[in-house]
């Protein structure tokens, strides 16, 4: 039986943004055809056509007779990444809770909250990146933006690494936990401007961590 051509593509892309988003393939790391061709067992076409949608994302860059290279995400990178998250956040979360489904996502909010804490009770720090991932997926989800959602998606492979360096800053996680609570309870409350207000400073705390952690110039400066 033929398997169908745009299975081939969707087995080649979620292999490689999986690679790329877990760190299998580094910043700066070449991505060429043939070694993929080996690895998963497929052929050129539907791999070609996965590198082409990743580089449209902004998941891989094209070097012209160079090839596919993974982004190296430099520190004004970040730093200019918290600002683009605080506003698209913040709309996120307005939306959120102001729609009908609020309470529902509140609660699945709430449950992934709770897995967070374990997550740092037990010093995992990866579990706790995927966990804080899932927290503003939702929020992106429960905005009902067609628009803003693939612009969030965009935006998510530097959201993970800002995010693992940010939670390496001495006392940031607790802080963030109380953090994600406010974002929650506004939402279950069904509070758009609060929910708004929670989460841009939560994101502008993370950069201001983030900024602690690689000890650049501004960090004691605190959010509003």
């Amino acid at each position: 039986m033929t398997v169908p051509r745009h299975t081939l593509l969707n087995a080649a892309y979620d292999h490689l943004r999986a690679a790329i988003l877990d760190g299998s393939l580094a910043p700066g790391a070449r991505v060429t055809v043939r070694p993929l061709t080996e690895r998963l067992g497929l052929s050129p076409t539907p791999i070609k056509a996965a590198l082409a949608a990743l580089e449209r994302e902004g998941f891989l860059i094209a070097i012209p007779h160079r090839g596919y290279f993974v982004p190296e995400v430099s520190t004004d990178d970040l730093l200019e990444l918290y600002e683009l998250r605080e506003a698209v956040d913040g709309i996120a979360a307005r939306r959120t809770a102001a729609s009908p489904d609020h309470d529902r996502i509140a609660t699945r909010l709430h449950r992934l909250l709770a897995e967070q804490r374990e997550a740092i009770e037990a010093d995992d720090l990866h579990a706790y990146g995927e966990l804080d991932l899932a927290f503003h997926s939702l929020i992106w989800e429960g905005s009902s933006s067609r628009r803003l959602i693939p612009i969030a998606e965009n935006l998510i492979a530097q959201v993970r690494l800002g995010n693992r360096l940010s939670a390496r800053a001495p006392g940031r996680l607790p802080v963030a936990l109380d953090e994600h609570e406010a974002v929650l309870e506004a939402i279950r409350r069904g509070d758009p401007r609060a929910a708004e207000r929670h989460i841009r400073r939560h994101v502008r705390a993370a950069g201001q961590a983030l900024r602690c952690y690689l000890g650049v110039p501004g960090a004691a400066e605190q959010p509003r």
